[in-house]
């Protein structure tokens, strides 16, 4: 089945999806927005258990919303054969991956040499042979005519849209500095939560979340955003070789302590499964779910890291913070309680009071702003604070139609750019390698 089904003397995309064992939420929020090239009807193939009947309950919620309900039909089909039973059946030519990562390169591979495309949330890979996997899919992609993409929401965030947009002005960024080991060019680090909401209710997780065997370690998940947006920001212009332009220097690894109780809270299970006896020890869960790495892309220095706690304090959630160093100006992005924990994008300079450069500054905004009206700039001590309208704060789950839209962008081309299939393998070459680096310490 070819990437692009197209109704008879008509140039109209035609998408039929597939959603196979969705056992992370993600799957569905891809569904919360209707979209006209996609049929309504969704076929669904997953063993029976909770995780499928989360993921439909959510489908249902958005079906059944008062403002601006989705008309999904899902159409289920439960049992233990179902990997099989999507490739034989073939109802569809758009598959979309998102649960278990221990299986997902798998999923990947048989979908993509079935002539099914692929859209997966991350990671798609958590190992160094999984990598080995993804490369060889990549490969079979191409001959088959399929796209093969993943979730990279993190893109449509505005406060990151806007770091890179001002990264782009030469008379405020300057152009990126190299940095150093100590001091990387570059700095993106995430502290996320166990325990939240999503779309207004308690988010139950699987316990097979918490097993690094199965959701992978720090290193190789949320990392993946953070990488991502580093290639994005720096280098979207330019090819990545991860042969040549990465080279991991170190990462280290560390755990995050889970009590019975949080784990029930989480969950609902009153105790471990058997799959993760090997990580406790006194009554405690010990999940590798932290990791830093420090690295270069094309001789520029990065460092990565992310943080998993249990449970934000009351009235914050997950935080972000990212540093560009450029050789004018440095764009910082803070979600702090400064920011009453929302991201806010920051310009500092050493030339804060050079009334050339606050030219300069002006003149930037006014051309971003032709893109994002109601752009302006407040001053603050050490630099300025770029002021951001609230329309275009849209929040996490609305970025994943932003991605849809974006992937059936590709598909109507009917390929990937070239630059995006090679920074997808740098990336997740970076996240395993971290990975390997750390274990070996």
């Amino acid at each position: 089945m070819s990437c692009q089904q197209k109704t008879s003397g008509s140039d109209e995309l035609k998408i039929s999806l597939l959603t196979l064992d969705p056992g992370h939420f993600h799957a569905a929020l891809i569904q919360k927005s209707m979209y006209k090239e996609i049929s309504p009807v969704v076929h669904v193939y997953a063993p029976e258990g909770p995780e499928l009947e989360a993921h439909l309950k959510l489908i249902e919620k958005y079906n059944s919303r008062a403002e601006d309900p989705t008309k999904w039909q899902e159409v289920v089909y439960k049992g233990e054969d179902y990997l099989h039973k999507m490739l034989e059946e073939k109802k569809g030519n758009v598959v979309i991956l998102a649960g278990n990562n221990q299986r997902k390169t798998e999923y990947i591979q048989k979908s993509i040499d079935a002539g099914i495309n692929v859209l997966a949330d991350k990671p798609m890979v958590i190992d160094g042979k999984g990598f080995e996997q993804l490369e060889k899919s990549f490969e079979s992609a191409q001959k088959n005519k399929v796209i093969l993409y993943d979730i990279m929401t993190e893109r449509y965030e505005i406060t990151n849209m806007l770091q890179k947009e001002f990264s782009l002005q030469q008379d405020v960024f300057g152009t990126l500095e190299k940095g150093t080991a100590e001091k990387p060019a570059i700095t993106k680090e995430s502290v996320h939560h166990f325990f939240k909401n999503v779309s207004g209710a308690p988010l139950i997780r699987p316990q097979w979340y918490f097993d690094v065997d199965q959701e992978g370690n720090g290193l190789v998940d949320v990392t993946t955003h953070l990488v991502d947006m580093i290639q994005w920001e720096c280098f979207s212009d330019q090819q990545i070789d991860y042969k040549k332009d990465v080279n991991m220097l170190s990462a280290k690894r560390w755990t995050t302590q889970i009590t019975p109780s949080q784990f029930k809270k989480s969950t609902g299970a009153g105790s471990y499964p058997a799959f993760l006896k090997k990580d406790v020890k006194d009554s405690l869960l010990n999940v590798y779910s932290n990791g830093e790495m420090n690295y270069t892309l094309k001789g520029v220095h990065a460092r990565v890291s992310v943080i998993w706690n249990f449970e934000a304090p009351e009235g914050t959630g997950d935080t972000h913070y990212s540093v560009m160093h450029g050789t004018r100006a440095s764009l910082i992005i803070k979600q702090g309680p400064e920011q009453q924990y929302k991201p806010t994008l920051y310009i500092e300079s050493q030339k804060v009071d050079d009334k050339d450069y606050a030219a300069a500054l002006k003149q930037s905004v006014e051309k971003i702003a032709k893109t994002y009206p109601g752009l302006e700039l407040k001053a603050y001590k050490g630099g300025w604070e770029v002021v951001i309208p609230e329309k275009y704060k849209v929040g996490h789950e609305a970025h994943f139609a932003e991605v849809a839209k974006k992937y059936l962008g590709f598909l109507k081309e009917g390929r990937l750019p070239e630059w995006e299939k090679a920074a997808l393998l740098s990336k997740y070459y970076t996240t395993t390698k971290a990975l390997e680096f750390a274990v070996k310490k």
